[in-house]
């Protein structure tokens, strides 16, 4: 057996390697508990094991399915269904994750849809109560009058 890494680097992402493999892959960006344990059953790796115990073969063959191979899972597991511009189902990974969601919104803001016109002005976007909550600037609380 090879010596243990302490650092494993998937998806230009630094994963700790004293975690067991299912947590550790939580670390990137874009893969959440649910995702994890699907792609170590797609491969057929135990999630109980230390990330820095599995061999150098082990970690290629994760890293490979990570960065090329996720879309071969179950579409309902992807987290960028029907891709608005490529029509594709996707799993969108550390940095695209963000960049996918700002593009989106700039989106909305260039339709002048209501959820754009609400992320333009900066006020809330899905339906909370904004009478007592969410103020910013100068808004002053209760104000009463005098007597």
């Amino acid at each position: 057996m090879g010596e243990f890494k302490h650092i494993v680097r998937i998806a230009d992402t630094d994963l700790d390697g004293n975690r067991s493999v299912m947590f550790a892959l939580t670390g990137v960006k874009g893969i959440g508990m649910r995702m994890s344990k699907s792609i170590l059953n797609a491969i057929g790796v135990d999630g109980r094991r230390k990330l820095g115990e599995l061999d150098d073969e082990m970690i290629e063959k994760l890293k490979k399915f990570v960065e090329e191979d996720i879309d071969s899972l179950s579409p309902w597991l992807l987290n960028r269904r029907k891709d608005p511009y490529t029509g594709k189902n996707l799993h969108l990974l550390s940095k695209d994750v963000d960049f996918a969601k700002m593009v989106d919104i700039e989106t909305m803001i260039r339709m002048k849809c209501y959820r754009g016109i609400r992320h333009a002005r900066g006020k809330k976007v899905r339906g909370q109560r904004t009478r007592s909550t969410g103020r910013s600037g100068r808004t002053v609380g209760v104000v009463r009058r005098k007597r």
